[in-house]
């Protein structure tokens, strides 16, 4: 996983063309703008989804993991938990080909706190947990963009 802000993009130059290609989509579009759902980019290699919702208790949310499609949320505006373990360290359930989801259980081993700006790349090995509230439920608005790894 990698965890930063959009205004340092010159500290990670060795990040993948794809991920670069987020990046350069968000820098070109209002994406704050765009209404909820998913937005294509480029068929199903690249796609951004926009989600907004209240963050609630951890209890109230579920594990994931992706293995078809890296993941890097972008948020737009907000505050927003995400808890972040290993899948290595989980107990993985079922996973569903067809949703590229991996349900599992477990505890975290650390959390991300993004704020408007912030994004976070998980790659296939890293279970999260989003929509966590900080210090009290709080609407947000982000946007996930999608890129298909196989």
């Amino acid at each position: 996983m990698i965890f930063g802000n959009i205004q340092n993009l010159e500290e990670y130059p060795f990040l993948e063309e794809q991920i670069k290609e987020c990046f350069a989509y968000a820098n070109e579009h209002d994406l704050a703008s765009y209404e909820k759902g998913s937005h294509e980019i480029d068929g199903d290699r690249l796609f951004v989804n926009v989600v907004e919702y209240t963050t609630t208790t951890a209890s109230e949310r579920f594990w994931e993991a992706h293995r078809q499609y890296l993941e890097l949320h972008l948020m737009l505006h907000g505050t927003e938990q995400i808890d972040l373990n290993f899948i290595e360290n989980m107990d993985l359930k079922e996973f569903v080909e067809k949703d590229d989801f991996l349900p599992m259980d477990g505890e975290k081993n650390s959390s991300v706190t993004l704020r408007d700006g912030d994004f976070l790349i998980c790659y296939p090995s890293d279970g999260h947990r989003t929509a966590v509230a900080v210090d009290e439920p709080e609407t947000i608005k982000k946007a996930i963009f999608k890129i298909r790894m196989k």
